[in-house]
């Protein structure tokens, strides 16, 4: 992939949290709630079909503290 934010869909970054050791703590609608051990909480979007807005993306990893190389490891 070229450097920069990726196009992946929801579900994809939801699977790449989860192997982060983030748990999905609940899904309202089609926002999915996941909670990692330390505290930290993050709300991903999974919309079937369709890329994450990379701005959407930039922002869900900013609140994660993770990098898009740490991303892009998980994928």
């Amino acid at each position: 992939m070229p450097p920069g934010i990726p196009s992946v869909p929801g579900a994809k970054v939801v699977a790449a949290f989860e192997r982060a050791d983030f748990t999905v703590a609940r899904i309202s609608g089609s926002h999915h709630v996941l909670r990692h051990p330390d505290g930290r909480t993050v709300v991903v979007p999974v919309h079937a079909g369709k890329d994450l807005p990379k701005g959407t993306l930039r922002n869900i990893l900013s609140i994660a503290g993770m990098t898009v190389e740490e991303l892009r490891s998980l994928l």
